[in-house]
């Protein structure tokens, strides 16, 4: 049997070679039609250090967790790799975020600042480039998307979308996902794009940026926001204007397990079918597991397992096969690499 420390051992082993296989490719148009093929998984040191100190639920070791349990399993031969990159630039941050904002970040350290909001999010060393790294991280799994080096990947630091245009909240700093949406638009010119969400909070740093944006289809499963953070995410919230009907909140009630997942997920393919989507983001958040600390929802990993395989089939029938996953939430970390294991196993296959 193998012990923790030869897991420990096996997924180093496995992060020296990241990025032998896969290598972002540089940006350019794609052509509808992405080659089909594996999956890559984003994951290494650098993405590990986003995350906060001092027994923060949000701490470091989320991703190890993870790779660990990963290894055991044997996923990592089922999937491609792709490295962490670079922090992102101001240029690509800012496809989302104010130009304010990211001085802000830039900043926070040496202006002495303990958080980047109004109580969740604190500053730690090393912040900007941290959550940088994320955003240029995701970016680089576009790119490899778009390029045809992959039909999908899984970032496990990732999917952090309670970050606002102009602000921090809710542990996230920079928003990875809005800033993969702009880039899909403004770089790869893709506009319909589906945004699926099952952390156990709603979704609210994507939904407002795009709530009137018609080409930004969202079904964002949560528990319900009088009980939850961030309070947000009702079922009448369907989009503004002409984007109106083209977002579906599901929000559940606190104890809602597997069953009741399963019930709302039929709308879930009903609405993205509505739409067909060319491209789609999957935020896999295992906050919603039996036993998560800062939720209530009775997840069992088979919600994931269920929602990660029937999007693999939607984005092959609606988008050449093209989808992104990010882990998102999830603080209790046997639920979270049980439940990331699931999503990958259905995306590596």
């Amino acid at each position: 049997m193998d012990t923790p420390s030869d897991l420990r051992g096996a997924r180093r082993r496995w992060l020296a070679a990241a990025g032998t296989a896969l290598v972002a490719a540089a940006s350019h148009r794609s052509s509808f039609a992405a080659p089909r093929g594996g999956c890559a998984l984003i994951a290494g040191d650098a993405l590990a250090r986003y995350g906060f100190r001092d027994g923060h639920p949000l701490g470091m070791d989320r991703q190890g967790a993870f790779l660990d349990e990963m290894v055991r399993r044997g996923l990592d031969r089922t999937v491609g790799r792709i490295d962490p990159a670079p922090p992102a630039s101001r240029d690509v941050l800012e496809r989302f975020h104010t130009a304010a904002f990211v001085r802000f970040v830039e900043g926070a350290e040496a202006a002495g600042l303990e958080l980047l909001d109004d109580g969740n999010t604190p500053v730690f060393p090393g912040v900007h480039e941290a959550s940088a790294t994320v955003v240029g991280s995701a970016i680089a799994g576009l790119d490899a998307i778009v390029a045809g080096r992959c039909a999908r990947t899984f970032q496990p630091v990732g999917g952090l979308h309670h970050a606002r245009r102009d602000r921090a909240a809710g542990f996230c700093v920079y928003n990875d996902v809005g800033v993969v949406i702009e880039t899909l638009r403004r770089v790869h010119g893709i506009r319909r794009v589906a945004y699926i969400d099952i952390d156990v909070h709603h979704g609210d740093g994507v939904f407002y940026a795009f709530e009137d944006d018609p080409d930004l289809i969202v079904a964002d499963v949560h528990e319900d926001g009088r009980v939850r953070y961030p309070g947000t995410g009702d079922a009448d919230e369907t989009g503004r204007g002409a984007a109106a009907g083209t977002k579906l909140n599901v929000p559940l009630p606190s104890g809602a397990g597997d069953a009741e997942f399963l019930a709302a997920w039929g709308r879930v393919e009903r609405h993205l079918d509505r739409f067909a989507p060319e491209f789609f983001l999957f935020q896999s958040g295992a906050d919603g597991l039996d036993g998560d600390p800062l939720a209530s929802l009775r997840y069992t990993p088979a919600v994931h397992a269920h929602a990660a395989a029937r999007l693999r089939v939607l984005a092959d029938r609606h988008a050449g096969g093209r989808l992104m996953a990010f882990g998102g939430g999830g603080y209790d970390r046997g639920n979270l690499a049980a439940a990331w294991c699931e999503v990958l196993a259905a995306l590596g296959r």
